[in-house]
């Protein structure tokens, strides 16, 4: 089946408007909470003006360090969100919000153990790739190199998108296998679903602009106190509603590719 990019956000962009209530709530929680909670408490350090650059290198080594016991968490909340919309937005079965939170719990450990496998192997091979091209030109190499294993890793990360689909929506609880079910459904449309996903990251980065243009006037006008918080809400609302659009595009590429049938989405879900 030839992937249909129109068809794909029109129809993720009617079952978000259809469900918006549900949406909105389930991204508020899983996306929009811990966002916003990491925004306020755990922002990233200002650097020093006139600082080496190892001194800055250092400096992100230890707020990334710092904040790696909190960035596990929020990754499982937005994990579980992701599994909990994508049964949401199954118009085919149109579970309850507590039966589609509950499938998202059943679906969790698969779906990261997926990903695991899908990181391992895409890194292993790019790092693969940086060091041969080290090993043969030093410095000039490895970025050769990095820049090589980017174009060969990005079209195996496309092909593999879909698993969070396939575990949410299929129930297809083996990571390996619900890995191959994604590589086959995409089989002849990397490149148009690559385009896709380009278009919206290009699109997000543009929301994302605007709303620290919205928010730079408050940064500078408002006092600290008040400042930040308002900044960061804003910024994390967007991502939420970013994320929210982002899973129902997979999760209508997976219908699509899967030859699962349109349903009216002009219905509010219950």
């Amino acid at each position: 089946m030839t992937f249909d990019s129109n068809r794909a956000w029109n129809e993720a962009s009617r079952a978000v408007s259809a469900n918006k209530e549900v949406v909105l709530a389930i991204a508020g929680v899983f996306f929009l909470l811990p966002q916003l909670i990491f925004s306020i408490f755990f922002p990233a350090p200002e650097m020093a003006s006139g600082g080496t650059e190892q001194q800055v290198l250092d400096a992100a080594s230890a707020y990334y360090a710092s904040i790696l016991p909190v960035m596990i968490p929020v990754a499982l909340c937005q994990a579980l969100g992701t599994l909990a919309l994508l049964g949401v937005l199954d118009t085919d079965r149109r579970p309850t919000v507590g039966e589609a939170i509950g499938n998202g719990l059943k679906a969790l450990l698969p779906y990261l153990l997926a990903q695991l496998v899908m990181g391992f192997a895409l890194m292993s091979i790019g790092l693969a790739v940086a060091t041969v091209f080290a090993a043969a030109g030093g410095k000039v190499g490895v970025i050769v190199g990095l820049a090589i294993g980017f174009v060969l890793v990005v079209p195996i990360g496309v092909r593999l998108s879909l698993v969070a689909p396939v575990i949410a929506v299929d129930k297809l609880r083996n990571p390996i296998a619900a890995l191959i079910v994604s590589w086959r459904l995409t089989k002849g449309n990397t490149a148009r679903i690559f385009g896709f996903y380009a278009l919206l990251f290009v699109a997000m980065m543009v929301l994302m602009l605007v709303s620290g243009i919205v928010t730079l006037p408050i940064g500078l006008l408002a006092p600290k106190d008040i400042a930040v918080p308002v900044g960061a809400g804003i910024q994390s609302l967007v991502a939420a509603l970013m994320a929210a659009y982002f899973v129902a595009v997979i999760g209508q590429i997976h219908r699509q590719l899967s030859g699962g049938s349109p349903e009216v989405l002009t219905s509010p879900f219950e």
